[in-house]
């Protein structure tokens, strides 16, 4: 189990060897938000937290732990709706995410565990790890699991990108009727992490890294910021 302090580039290094894995500079390592989240001391205890008043007020409609909605008040920029038990915000890294993105699977009782403060950088320096020991430059998406308006289950998105197209525009090219493509942009990262989450599952399987190799992509220094629709441009704000 992954504990702060621990280098997650490390690990997955000691993984890859073990394993006897190919890898090359095309390849993409898909790692669990958890484990970084872990490693970066981003677990919190609930007996350290203090609710406010609006946390208290959360708490008595949600039915949760006032504790916990503090920190989900903490890590957000605004609460976009809360029904029944659900509580949707904006966080501070711009995602619309039940609770923040706080969870408390598979942690230690008492604890939740925040997404890390930049996942960005949590991606660059994994990258690095591994390339100094390995000697590849490969790309890095860290996965986290979200749900969707509208469509029920949980997919993988990417919070933190390196190496690897966020999002590929291909407006302009041609389809195969030869018809100019206006709006199509690829959300690439994104289903690199759903596919890999179904891999990596959702309870209690401790797979929290995926490598991807045999997919063919131009490096690139993306963030998964770029994944973000301009409020200026989303319709449902």
């Amino acid at each position: 189990m992954v504990r702060e302090g621990d280098d997650v580039g490390a690990l997955v290094t000691e993984a890859i060897r073990a394993s006897g894995a190919n890898v090359t500079d095309n390849t993409i390592v898909v790692v669990a938000q958890k484990i970084v989240s872990k490693a970066e001391g981003r677990a919190v205890r609930l007996d350290a937290v203090t609710p406010g008043d609006e946390a208290a007020a959360l708490a008595d409609k949600t039915g949760k732990d006032p504790r916990l909605v503090q920190l989900i008040l903490n890590e957000s920029r605004r609460v976009v709706r809360q029904s029944g038990a659900t509580l949707i915000t904006e966080n501070k890294l711009g995602m619309i995410m039940a609770n923040a993105g706080i969870d408390q699977s598979n942690i230690d009782d008492g604890f939740a565990l925040l997404l890390p403060e930049n996942p960005d950088t949590s991606a660059r320096a994994i990258a690095a790890t591994i390339a100094k020991d390995l000697q590849v430059d490969l790309g890095i998406v860290i996965a986290d699991s979200t749900g969707r308006p509208w469509r029920n289950g949980v997919v993988g998105i990417a919070i933190g990108v390196h190496g690897v197209p966020a999002v590929l525009d291909i407006r302009g090219a041609e389809d195969l009727h030869g018809r100019e493509l206006t709006a199509t942009q690829i959300g690439v990262a994104d289903g690199i992490a759903a596919a890999a989450t179904l891999l990596m599952g959702q309870g209690s399987e401790g797979l929290p890294v995926v490598l991807v190799n045999g997919l063919e992509y131009a490096r690139t220094d993306s963030r998964a910021s770029d994944l973000l629709r301009d409020p200026d441009s989303d319709l449902f704000r």
